[in-house]
């Protein structure tokens, strides 16, 4: 399993709930239909920083969300509610644990 977390800094907090509605709306179902998607979270941690999170099988399709997630910011012109670039941290997950599922080191 692979992630990609995006760190977005200098939110426009008056348009957060915006933002998570299309995000929910329109960002998610096209990550979707992506091979290997495993899930997508959105955190809003105040003072104008919002967190993605995202999961995937491959490194590959990972990258492939990025590629989709930077195309959805220009096609939805959140270039003001999203000023600045996100930090982005991208890797293999190597230690999970969700509740119901087997748990631990990821062996490949």
């Amino acid at each position: 399993m692979h992630a990609i977390l995006r760190r977005y800094e200098g939110v426009e907090s008056s348009r957060s709930a915006d933002l998570a509605r299309n995000v929910d709306e329109k960002l998610i179902p096209k990550l979707k239909e992506l091979p290997g998607f495993s899930g997508y979270y959105l955190i809003e941690a105040g003072n104008g920083v919002m967190t993605s999170l995202s999961l995937f099988d491959t490194s590959d399709q990972a990258d492939k969300s990025s590629r989709i997630a930077s195309t959805w910011v220009q096609a939805e012109k959140l270039e003001k509610v999203l000023p600045n670039p996100p930090k982005i941290t991208f890797g293999e997950v190597v230690v999970h644990d969700i509740v119901g599922q087997t748990h631990g080191l990821v062996t490949a």
